[in-house]
């Protein structure tokens, strides 16, 4: 008997996409049964896919943005030698996950076809596929790549993801009681609901007997959210940065997530919480999440440039959604049947 295939599927981007991703790996299990399937990405995105059923082993890549680590990183790259992989695919489609490609050593190394990137780039893979068009939706570009291993997109096209089962004691001691969660930040300011609007929604909430615990993002900016939300409702209640597994299990715990279009949005989607996604600019068809329990509000038009990380119109499109349709949504989502 041959041995099964191994299939290495490499994946450096945001956390969001990470959970994007996985409609493919289950997709890639459908098609191969019996393949070894292990997934690379970087150190903080790991704990999204960890406990994620049909994966053989997720490694944990070491990253500093803009900086290699090649101390922490080369042992890894020989471990990952050593399996010698029959495929890999690289769906980041970026320089760093085409160079461990070529690191990696599998024997076919499929990624995009793409005119940017480091010179060398297009040596990395001996299989280069076209990449989807640009208004296809994130979990559905990855296909591009898998077409040439015909695999097709799984119905139905839901993502998913596993929060630590050992950590369910510990999240309880965050989240005792049902809550619903608000996430404040979001990876580019312009993403962001403006904090009076969430003062207002709490205020509203409460006296409608809905309990709101508020969670910060990573950064000193998302950070600063915090101190500017306190200062007009000083009784909110907000949880402090918790590292991602625990976060996960604590957002499994709650009753309904309301954000904006960030990575707390897709882990809601994966982990099938009640989701409220406020969006104005960005494109829902485009980044909209892949959920069953949610509902979608959208600002007004939006006229920034597109790579702008903040809002540079006079009225910002997030703030056209209204604290009052955002409560009516929850509402309407927590409601019975």
């Amino acid at each position: 008997m041959e041995p099964p295939l191994k299939i290495l599927a490499i994946q450096f981007k945001s956390l969001g996409d990470a959970v994007l991703l996985t409609p493919a790996l289950r997709a890639i299990r459908r098609r191969y049964p019996d393949c070894v399937l292990h997934v690379l990405v970087a150190e903080r995105v790991a704990p999204l896919l960890q406990h994620l059923p049909g994966l053989t082993r997720v490694w944990p890549m070491p990253r500093t943005h803009g900086r290699a680590r090649l101390k922490q990183s080369w042992p890894l790259v020989r471990a990952l030698r050593a399996e010698r992989f029959d495929r890999s695919v690289d769906f980041g489609a970026n320089d760093r996950g085409a160079i461990l490609s070529l690191l990696c050593g599998a024997r076919e190394r499929s990624g995009l076809d793409l005119p940017e990137g480091f010179p060398g780039r297009r040596f990395c893979y001996n299989r280069r596929v076209a990449p989807a068009p640009p208004d296809r939706h994130e979990a559905l570009r990855p296909f591009a790549l898998l077409s040439a291993w015909d695999i097709t997109p799984p119905d139905p096209m839901t993502v998913e993801i596993r929060a630590d089962p050992a950590l369910d004691h510990a999240a309880a001691q965050w989240l005792p009681e049902k809550a619903v969660i608000c996430h404040l930040g979001a990876g580019m300011a312009k993403k962001q609901w403006p904090v009076p609007h969430w003062a207002a929604l709490n205020r509203m909430a409460t006296a409608a007997g809905l309990r709101l615990t508020f969670t910060p993002g990573q950064n000193a900016r998302e950070h600063a959210l915090v101190s500017e939300l306190k200062a007009l409702a000083p009784e909110v209640s907000v949880l402090p940065a918790l590292d991602m597994a625990l976060f996960l299990a604590v957002l499994k715990r709650a009753r309904a997530l309301i954000t904006g279009d960030t990575g707390p949005m897709h882990f809601a989607a994966g982990l099938d919480v009640p989701l409220i996604a406020l969006f104005g600019p960005t494109p829902v068809a485009r980044w909209g999440p892949m959920g069953q329990r949610q509902q979608i509000l959208t600002g007004g038009p939006c006229h920034c440039e597109p790579n702008s990380h903040v809002c540079q119109a006079a009225n910002h499109c997030m703030a056209a959604i209204s604290p009052e349709q955002v409560l009516a949504g929850l509402q309407n989502l927590l409601r019975p049947g």
